[in-house]
């Protein structure tokens, strides 16, 4: 099994035994790593590699358009973050 489908598994796991909330830190991990699945799909829709600064100068735009969204995606699950557990 690759090692992204291993993990893949061990996520649905861990997510099926994990206890049920309605907000907290949990749901604000499960938001921060949807925004880092989306920048990561942002820039490999652009043909980069997130995390390498070997792109070539037209590159940038794209760049910064993916990172803008991923600091307004980042501010929303800040919010979650400092919400109550009910």
């Amino acid at each position: 099994m690759s090692t992204s489908k291993a993990s893949l598994v061990i996520l649905i796991i861990a997510l099926a035994v994990a206890p049920p909330v309605e907000g907290g830190p949990a749901l604000g991990t499960l938001c921060v790593t949807a925004c880092n699945a989306g920048v990561v799909t942002c820039y490999t829709a652009a043909g980069l590699v997130f995390g390498t600064v070997t792109a070539g100068i037209g590159a940038w735009p794209a760049v910064a358009g993916c990172s803008l969204a991923q600091g307004a995606c980042m501010a929303t699950c800040a919010v979650s973050f400092v919400t109550p557990t009910i």
